[in-house]
């Protein structure tokens, strides 16, 4: 088994060493990719000392900040292209606990993509403010009631993926960022079939930098989920 940990980076210097030991210690199996987008703070040379050190750490270096997902998209090629046998996606700032990644692996094993809820069991998220609290839990409420998703968190951003289900997915058509990613991501996984599962995760408010949320991100959000709704609608009418 090969698991490749995709995590984006974007002014991250106090959290990508300390990360880089929490999440290879937990299989002797998983590999870290960062997909760095030419930090000024530096991270992309304390990633580049961590690759030299390390077979099991790699890193994409990305001419600037170019968006979430497409960091994910070229994350995942390239992860596919080193054999990896499962993909997960996880912020770079602790807000998911490396010591949950085991459970994903274990839970893969039965499913096609394994998402980390924070609202499987009530709420559990840790040092939010309580507007941005709302703004997402009824965004995955939103989403549902659009898209018919049956998850509980449509906008995690702490899953795992087979390598199948992402081969299966035209990564070329996926064109959304932010929140809007995820839930794309997980709708195409719903539209062809695939097992979808839960686990609950607590989500910890990030440990060091800011946070990269925007209106912008939100508002990719609102009509991605229309998009994809009317997408289905017209395929199945024109059968395309």
């Amino acid at each position: 088994m090969k698991a490749f940990v995709v995590i984006p980076t974007y002014n991250e210097k106090d959290n990508v060493i300390s990360l880089t030991d929490a999440v290879l210690s937990q299989h002797p199996d998983i590999h870290i990719l960062f997909v760095d987008d030419n930090s000024p703070d530096g991270t992309g040379s304390i990633i580049d000392n961590l690759v030299a050190g390390n077979d099991h750490v790699h890193v994409l270096h990305r001419a600037g900040k170019l968006g979430l997902g497409s960091a994910y998209r070229e994350g995942f090629r390239y992860a596919l292209s080193m054999g990896a046998d499962y993909l997960l996606e996880m912020d770079a700032d602790f807000s998911h606990d490396p010591a949950t990644l085991p459970l994903f692996l274990a839970a893969i094993k039965d499913n096609d993509l394994v998402i980390g809820s924070r609202y499987l069991n009530g709420v559990s998220v840790v040092n939010w403010p309580i507007r941005r609290l709302i703004l997402s839990y009824f965004a995955s409420v939103y989403t549902r009631w659009v898209t018919g998703l049956q998850v509980h968190d449509c906008t995690s951003g702490f899953k795992c993926f087979r390598r199948s289900t992402i081969e299966a997915i035209d990564l070329t058509r996926v064109t959304s960022d932010g929140y809007s990613f995820q839930i794309e991501m997980n709708y195409l996984c719903m539209e062809k079939g695939f097992r979808i599962a839960e686990i609950p995760i607590i989500f910890i408010d990030r440990h060091a930098g800011s946070s990269k949320m925007s209106g912008t991100i939100v508002r990719e959000a609102v009509i991605m989920v229309w998009k994809l709704r009317l997408n289905t609608i017209l395929s199945r009418l024109f059968g395309k």
